[in-house]
């Protein structure tokens, strides 16, 4: 079902940086690419999910996750239901992962596509998620916060 296995994102941490998320975005009137500190706070929150992923944090994802949230991996679509609680479950052990070359590219004011290449050792049940794979983590910002709308990753050959 849902392989993300997000491992981005310490609760108290990633609580705590959200409010930060939304008083430090910058105001952006065409896409850009050049990293700045809204990429930075995101892509410490992208890291927290990573963690709640290892850690089996569903109520990360709950705070962390669109309500319409979408997300894609070799099992198909999840909704953030289902990722809420395939996170939670001891379906998935995660034994180590590393997440690098992050990328932000401002598409408006309130959208954010983060990408980056993650590896990870971790079964779910006796299957081994497939790794390294590029991820695109869409972020949105909603109500004055960022949410995580679109997760997909793409394994690497």
């Amino acid at each position: 079902m849902v392989t993300r296995v997000l491992p981005l994102l310490t609760i108290l941490g990633l609580f705590a940086a959200t409010p930060l998320i939304a008083r430090h975005a910058p105001t952006v009137s065409a896409a850009r690419t050049t990293p700045d500190s809204l990429e930075e706070i995101l892509t410490y929150t992208e890291k927290q999910s990573w963690v709640a992923w290892q850690l089996h944090d569903g109520k990360f994802f709950q705070n962390f996750l669109a309500d319409d949230h979408v997300e894609v991996g070799t099992n198909g679509i999840a909704t953030k239901a289902q990722v809420v609680a395939y996170v939670s479950s001891a379906m998935c052990t995660v034994k180590n992962y590393s997440v690098d070359h992050f990328h932000a590219t401002r598409f408006d004011d309130n959208t954010v596509l983060l990408t980056y290449r993650a590896e990870q050792h971790t079964t779910c049940g006796k299957v081994t998620v497939p790794s390294p794979t590029w991820v695109s983590s869409l972020f949105v910002r909603r109500d004055g916060r960022w949410v995580n709308a679109l997760y997909q990753h793409t394994r690497e050959e």
